[in-house]
């Protein structure tokens, strides 16, 4: 008979340093589909979290929980964000909170401009992320900030979108497929958008397809497979695992 490896033996995360956003037995469906089965990780303030799997593995469904959108629905569990509750929240709560979800399909508002978009994310007053400071993170932006949003290349999209997110001084970046579609330059440099951000103290959850890329970045590792947890640990440790990335990110 054979018996898949278990990544995780001997670990447990649960012990170890505080957590600043705390994932704790949660379960989500869309309709009557079970899509996250009973999962529990933790992320640590400043970190990067590559959150990663196959198609379908529930990486999406498991942002969307985080972010308190209303669908999937979250049936069970806790989900805690700096001590606060985010699993009592409302989907505009758990925005004030400080969850800033960047989905895969940007949301860019049509018939406003770059500045517009950010300034109708944007808390009043700004407390960290006036606009000239994210005109200077991302100076693409400041150039084109009397451009209609959709007319940017999709690079300059996902960076709208990124800053967008940040203009409500969130603590938590919830980032969906943001390489897609994008040149290896433009990846490179959305890279260096996420290395400057975390320096800021800001953590960051990146579900990518591009799991070497997003391994590279990232500090931890978690993978998911058919909605539930496989692995938990170092990115590094996932690099170095062949097993490991033949077995659930065929890479």
């Amino acid at each position: 008979m054979n018996v898949k490896p278990d990544f995780n033996k001997g670990k447990n995360y649960a012990e170890t340093a505080p957590a600043f956003l705390s994932v704790w037995n949660m379960e989500s469906y869309y309709g009557e589909s079970y899509i996250v089965q009973n999962i529990s990780f933790n992320v640590h303030e400043g970190e990067i979290l590559a959150l990663l799997g196959r198609n379908g593995a529930g990486k999406t469904t498991t942002l969307r929980s985080i972010a308190r959108m209303n669908s999937p629905q979250v049936t069970a569990g806790e989900i805690w964000l700096d001590h606060q509750p985010l699993h009592k929240m409302a989907s505009y709560e758990a925005s004030r909170a400080g969850i800033g979800l960047v989905p895969e399909d940007r949301a860019i508002i049509p018939g406003l401009t770059v500045e517009e978009n950010l300034q109708l994310a944007q808390i009043a007053p700004p407390i960290g992320w006036s606009l000239e400071r994210l005109y200077d993170l991302f100076p693409r932006l400041g150039e084109r900030r009397k451009q209609e949003g959709v007319t940017l290349s999709g690079g300059e999209q996902q960076m709208l979108a990124i800053a967008r997110a940040l203009a409500r001084d969130i603590k938590v970046l919830l980032l969906d497929e943001p390489y897609e579609g994008l040149a290896p330059v433009i990846v490179d440099e959305i890279e260096k958008t996420l290395r400057i951000i975390k320096e800021q103290g800001i953590t960051t959850i990146l579900v990518e397809q591009n799991a070497v890329r997003a391994l590279e970045l990232a500090d931890r590792a978690v993978i998911l497979d058919t909605g539930t947890i496989v692995f938990d640990g170092a990115a590094a440790e996932v690099l170095g695992n062949e097993e490991l990335r033949s077995e659930y990110l065929a890479i």
